[in-house]
């Protein structure tokens, strides 16, 4: 929840910061005000004590930067060059990363729309060029935004997350499974995901129709088959999966963890709040620490056993209050194909985490062992 009132105050607009000092606000303490064109409002800063307040990549004159500086005031400037706004004080959502492609839907598919030119692909193709301190400095400035707004969103909702590998084609047997999955788990809790193609948009796909008939789910799965992967076409995939959003303008909310270090996997339009990151390594630690609700991990490759892995880590040093469950959906896959569960059986064995890690075959057996109600 983003505060307007009380001790912190988010201030995003200029209407919002004049209809303040209009009701006669004399200081502002606590306040973070983010992206504002000041150039004018010398006069109302100078008459405000701004002792305690954060100028967030706001324009000021330069001697009125100055005077708030001198009278207390934290000013972080605005990073030139960057597509993305690092002092952001909410989650991403589908049509702020797909602003271009909506754009051209709306406009027939216009000369310079397209995904190529949309604020993701924009952001990624910033993220490659060489690092140098400024883009290091932006990039972490960016990716505490969304920590912090992270935060306050999970903070208010109970999440599980569902794990699995990002190559699964939307037209296999495996991505109308992870969907039905997300299905049922979604009546339960929110769905988390890791944000990208594959078994993340099918299990992110079932959270979104939670409240529909199972039957719905089939009928979405069936409609995105017709594109299957975002290859050759991310703006084919995509419009696909923008039209199904459209049929459902009730789907549930939902959680995607993204990250541009993986810029070249678009993220999925499923959740309602995108908390992209740049940095991989802060994005897979969040990932795993928001799901209160426990993760179910679908058959996957290495990223997804290494996040096993990282979360069992996790559970294993915890208290016996602060273990979530861990569900390996997919006995041969675990056991055979890629063993990881005896491994991890073995390792949580005479630990807290004993009776949290479980192997089942069915999504019905995932939610019982969570423990879902």
């Amino acid at each position: 929840m983003r505060h307007t009132r009380g001790r912190a105050v988010e201030v995003d607009s200029l209407v919002d910061l004049d209809r303040r000092l209009a009701r006669g606000a004399s200081t502002m303490a606590g306040w973070h005000l983010r992206g504002l064109d000041l150039a004018d409002h010398g006069p109302a800063l100078r008459r405000c004590s701004v002792a305690g307040a954060l100028f967030l990549g706001c324009r000021l004159h330069p001697d009125d930067e100055a005077d708030v500086r001198r009278r207390g005031a934290t000013v972080f400037p605005e990073v030139p060059g960057v597509p993305v706004d690092v002092y952001r004080g909410t989650l991403y959502t589908p049509e702020e990363l797909y602003d271009t492609v909506l754009a051209g839907q709306g406009a027939g598919q216009g000369a310079g729309q397209g995904y190529a030119v949309s604020l993701d692909a924009r952001a990624y193709a910033w993220s490659q060029q060489s690092p140098d301190r400024d883009v290091a400095l932006a990039q972490a400035l960016h990716d505490h935004a969304v920590d912090t707004a992270l935060d306050g969103w999970a903070a208010e909702r109970r999440l599980v997350g569902v794990m699995g590998g990002h190559a699964l084609p939307r037209d296999s047997p495996g991505y109308r499974e992870a969907a039905l999955l997300g299905h049922a788990l979604g009546r339960h809790a929110l769905v988390a995901t890791g944000g990208g193609p594959g078994a993340m948009e099918a299990a992110a796909l079932g959270g979104f129709l939670a409240d529909e008939p199972v039957a719905e789910v089939g009928a979405a799965v069936a409609r995105l088959a017709r594109v299957p992967s975002f290859r050759p076409s991310v703006d084919a995939w995509v419009t696909a999966a923008l039209e199904v959003r459209r049929a459902h303008p009730a789907g549930r909310e939902g959680l995607g963890i993204p990250t541009w270090h993986y810029g070249h996997e678009p993220p999925h339009v499923f959740a309602s709040s995108i908390a992209k990151y740049f940095a991989n390594p802060t994005r897979e630690a969040v990932l795993l620490e928001v799901c209160d609700a426990g993760i179910v991990f679908l058959p996957g490759a290495a990223g997804t056993v290494q996040e096993v892995f990282q979360d069992a880590c996790e559970n294993y040093y915890a208290d016996e209050s602060s273990v979530a469950p861990m569900v390996l959906l997919g006995r041969r896959h675990w056991t055979v194909d890629l063993p990881a569960w005896p491994l991890l059986e073995r390792l949580a064995r005479g630990r807290a985490m004993s009776d949290r890690v479980h192997l089942v075959d069915t999504a019905e057996e995932a939610i019982a062992a969570l423990g879902l109600r």
